[in-house]
């Protein structure tokens, strides 16, 4: 059962290129903001698979809460402050 929880955490692993990529090449800063969330998302159920995988889920599971936790608090933290600067839909550079 090991195999199957460490190819769906390579799985996981694979997509979060995809977001990887959006998160650094996203012509938006809410792109970017978007691919990170979308990477912190998917870290939350890998951090559980590779609890099953050491036998500690109960470890995992709660370290996989406070990354969620903080991960959407840094995305709320982070909308707040471009709002603010009305710096999320444009981002042509003025010259």
């Amino acid at each position: 059962m090991d195999t199957v929880f460490f190819y769906a955490g390579l799985w996981l692993a694979f997509l979060m290129l995809f977001s990887l990529y959006r998160g650094v090449f996203g012509p938006t800063v809410l792109d970017r903001m978007i691919g990170m969330n979308a990477i912190g998302s998917k870290t939350t159920p890998l951090l559980v698979l590779i609890g099953l995988m050491y036998h500690r889920v109960d470890m995992f599971v709660d370290i996989s809460l406070a990354y969620a936790t903080l991960n959407f608090i840094a995305v709320l933290a982070a909308a707040r402050y471009f709002q603010k600067r009305k710096g999320l839909h444009d981002e042509t550079p003025k010259a």
